[in-house]
């Protein structure tokens, strides 16, 4: 892995997108069972938790683009990815837009361990060397706290398109004319 300070910026998006998802996915699981129902909503929270997750990943898509849109020489590309693998991971979790991966919501939770082992990583190796390294841990306690915000954001944002389009649909399918 590359010590850089544009590899140590690059690092700090990822954590800032999807690091709080863990935590995320825990609440949620415990306030409403791992179960979904159908009739409840918040039962359906539950279920909605990977497309949340493809949304940050969407997301996060966008912030890549945006900075290779703003440096537009060909050989910066290299310059500006300092690690494809791990902007690659976060791009990936987009995947989760496909129905058939978002019935399993424990995918998306393995998927977001990469970004939170960044995290863990920063604090269990950084902590011994606390006073050499505050800043460090602050920077990742702000972006904790920033990627757990987003998290909630976009959880809040899909649970609401859901609902509009519930509603949408309920209204719909009584307004039409049974013969």
């Amino acid at each position: 892995m590359n010590d850089t300070f544009f590899a140590y910026l690059q690092r700090l998006e990822s954590i800032a997108f999807f690091s709080g998802y863990p935590m995320i996915y825990t609440i949620v699981f415990f306030i409403t069972g791992n179960k979904p129902s159908k009739n409840q909503v918040k039962g359906k929270i539950f279920s909605l938790l990977p497309f949340s997750y493809a949304l940050i990943g969407t997301l996060y898509l966008g912030l890549q683009l945006r900075n290779m849109y703003l440096d537009r020489s060909a050989e910066s590309i290299d310059y500006l990815v300092q690690q494809p693998w791990l902007v690659g991971w976060g791009i990936l979790a987009m995947i989760f837009w496909i129905p058939s991966l978002a019935k399993r919501p424990v995918l998306s939770l393995l998927h977001s361990f990469v970004f939170f082992f960044f995290l863990l990583k920063d604090l269990f190796f950084t902590f011994p060397a606390f006073k050499n390294d505050e800043n460090i841990i602050r920077n990742d306690m702000k972006l904790y706290t920033d990627s757990l915000l987003l998290n909630i954001g976009c959880l809040v944002t899909v649970t609401l398109i859901y609902l509009i389009y519930r509603r949408l649909k309920v209204n719909n399918g009584s307004s039409r004319v049974k013969y």
